[in-house]
């Protein structure tokens, strides 16, 4: 009777050793998960979103624009060295564009008249500006030649057109004004059309961080760098 019991209350100790652990990881587990949950950003926090960048600079003109260039230490600030979408004020004014790279790790916008009378500013003056990188591309204005070019092709190209990003299609605008040449241009839009055809989403064997506008770089960079 004895030994039965003594066999019983070995029993009952592992039995009870057993839940303990068992209820011991779950306890674990569970803190282990709110933890995590801490840790996550509340429901509709964005992940992606990017701190404002806040500079001052100086206007100037080049070849008739009006050119702003960020400073190295704004500049050095941003996701990348090829083009980047933002959104911000300059002279308090709203801005949304696409910064352009220098093709010397730098970067430069062109501000047009709507902004230059926004603001009352004009080559010259120093502006105080505030830049966000931004997931959300404008549209870029598509040119006249690849324009007609696209709404002539066939209908499997003009809907990867409308599906790529609009960062794609910046990508596919540059590579096309990206040269004075009319035979290389003219060239350059039948290459689209074909790879686009293929089903290219992008321009390939392309430099993104040169400055590729044809009246403003020379060699890849921004004249004047």
């Amino acid at each position: 009777m004895c030994e039965a019991s003594a066999i019983d209350r070995l029993a009952l100790r592992d039995h009870l050793r057993v839940r303990s652990e068992s209820e011991d990881h779950v306890k674990t587990g569970v803190e282990k998960s709110a933890t995590k949950s801490q840790g996550r950003p509340r429901h509709g926090a964005r992940e992606d979103e990017a701190e404002p960048i806040r500079f001052e600079a100086t206007l100037y003109s080049l070849e008739g624009q009006c050119i702003l260039r960020l400073p190295e230490v704004a500049s050095k600030k941003l996701p990348s060295r090829g083009q980047v979408a933002v959104h911000g004020t300059l002279q308090g004014c709203a801005l949304q564009t696409v910064l352009e790279p220098d093709g010397d790790f730098g970067h430069w916008m062109r501000i047009d008249a709507a902004l230059k009378k926004a603001a009352g500013i004009d080559s010259g003056d120093s502006v105080r500006v505030e830049v966000t990188p931004s997931q959300a591309w404008p549209e870029p204005s598509v040119p006249p030649d690849l324009k007609r070019a696209l709404a002539d092709a066939p209908q499997a190209i003009r809907e990867l057109w409308e599906a790529i990003t609009p960062m794609a299609r910046w990508e596919w605008v540059r590579w096309v004004n990206a040269t004075k040449n009319p035979a290389t241009r003219k060239r350059r839009v039948e290459v689209s059309l074909s790879k686009l055809g293929s089903g290219k989403r992008r321009p390939c064997c392309f430099n993104l961080a040169a400055c590729t506008d044809p009246d403003l770089a020379k060699n890849g960079k921004l004249i004047g760098g």
